[in-house]
């Protein structure tokens, strides 16, 4: 069974490209993100902000695409992100009052 993911394509403030995601990225669907990213091609902003869950095959779809992310999320996925050494390659932004 396929968890539920919604990718929403739009514009940050800023003009760069974006993805938002919400729901929960795992094994079962972290190929649909994988394809939404693959399809965005040049730098990208990603909203993680409405992500509950992040799992090592979400994970595994961000080091990917490290070289042309931003990330942007919360708290709760801020330790997974760091853990795992992601922080290291991408730029991470906590949401502010515009996103």
């Amino acid at each position: 069974m396929t968890t539920p993911l919604t990718l929403t394509s739009g514009r940050h403030p800023d003009g760069t490209a974006c993805l938002t995601v919400s729901g929960e990225i795992d094994m079962s669907n972290a190929g649909s993100l994988d394809d939404a990213l693959v399809g965005k091609p040049g730098p990208l902003v990603l909203d993680l902000t409405a992500v509950e869950y992040l799992d090592s095959a979400g994970l595994n779809v961000l080091f990917a695409h490290a070289e042309r992310l931003q990330l942007v999320v919360t708290a709760l996925l801020e330790p997974v992100l760091t853990v795992s050494g992601l922080t290291d390659l991408v730029t991470v932004h906590r949401p502010g009052p515009d996103d």
